[in-house]
């Protein structure tokens, strides 16, 4: 018996849902950070060496290689960069 009015207590309990329109209106800002982070020289310089890498890699047939190292160094350049300001824009 207890069980069944907790259960009906929860099935009643109002619920809240966001307007359709605002979901659209937002917009993630490390998404905008990182785009705009991506155009700088040197973060530009890390993912052609990174390209450059997996298309080396892919070329071949049998290769233990992996780009692994370059694509740490890309990440890693590229959230340092959106990380100086993506904490004033979260709110």
């Amino acid at each position: 018996m207890a069980f069944r009015n907790l259960w009906n207590s929860l099935i009643s309990m109002p619920s809240v849902r966001a307007e359709e329109e605002e979901e659209a209106d937002l917009v993630d800002p490390q998404t905008t950070l990182r785009e705009q982070c991506q155009t700088k020289g040197n973060i530009e310089a890390l993912y052609n060496k990174y390209q450059a890498c997996n298309d080396r890699v892919n070329s071949r047939t049998k290769t233990t290689e992996n780009c692994m190292e370059e694509l740490f160094d890309y990440v890693q350049e590229l959230d340092h960069c959106v990380a100086h300001s993506l904490f004033s824009k979260l709110k």
